[in-house]
């Protein structure tokens, strides 16, 4: 098993930043790729970003040239920080893990956080 828990996330008004960080903890050999997720109320949840092990990366178009995603391994902490935002990034954001390394597979993710709430105003 692996236990994922997120902190950072918070009020910030349009154009600020957040750095949110996901601590991973447990199995976590059995990690190959992390990710954000973020689900808006009414809204279906989907993908931010994603890193793999070897730091290969994938970012929602959304979010690209905004949001950053990295990890440390010796951490094991994968981080994402956010730039420039705006009141449509305001969302409970997730952070999950996958044994897959395949990007852009957003099914197979196999733990999930708690969650966090990112509150962005106008």
């Amino acid at each position: 098993q692996v236990q994922l828990v997120e902190s950072g996330g918070g009020l910030v008004q349009a154009g600020g930043s957040l750095r949110l960080s996901c601590a991973a903890s447990g199995s976590i050999f059995a990690i190959n790729r992390m990710g954000w997720f973020r689900q808006a109320p009414g809204k279906q949840r989907g993908l931010v970003a994603e890193i793999t092990n070897a730091g290969s990366t994938n970012y929602a178009a959304s979010v690209k040239g905004r949001f950053t995603i990295s990890r440390d391994n010796a951490k094991n902490t994968v981080y994402l920080q956010m730039n420039s935002l705006k009141p449509e990034d305001t969302a409970v954001y997730y952070c999950a893990a996958s044994a897959t390394m395949q990007l852009g597979a957003t099914l197979r993710y196999d733990y999930w956080g708690q969650g966090t709430q990112v509150t962005v105003s106008s």
